[in-house]
């Protein structure tokens, strides 16, 4: 399920892309040189801000969706709940050294146990 949503959800991103490359400039250089720029009354949208809302909105709802979906599919975990990896002996025989002690030594994980 979450591989067709993320399928759509690149399709999506790319469409809107392309459509905001499209889309003819309007109030040349960021509002230099006048012009009215951003707040300047521009009477109704036209097709291709239409389809730039509608294909923002879908990319917001997919995005909402993925990450709804990212943490039903996957228990959470902390790298930090993990056990600490122990290396393999060395070639020689010999056994690695165990650590001097196991009593907490009082970090800020020692206290959030």
């Amino acid at each position: 399920m979450s591989t067709v949503l993320l399928v759509i959800h690149l399709m999506i991103a790319a469409a809107l892309v392309g459509i905001v490359l499209v889309q003819k400039s309007e109030g040349g250089a960021l509002g230099i040189g006048g012009g009215g720029g951003m707040f300047a009354g521009r009477g109704k949208a036209n097709l291709m801000t239409r389809a730039t809302a509608a294909l923002g909105a879908a990319f917001f709802t997919t995005s909402l969706l993925l990450t709804v979906a990212s943490q039903q599919t996957s228990t959470p975990a902390s790298v930090l709940d993990r056990p600490a990896a122990t290396a393999p002996p060395a070639a020689s025989g010999e056994t690695p050294a165990a650590p001097a002690s196991d009593a907490p030594r009082g970090g800020i994980l020692d206290k959030l146990r």
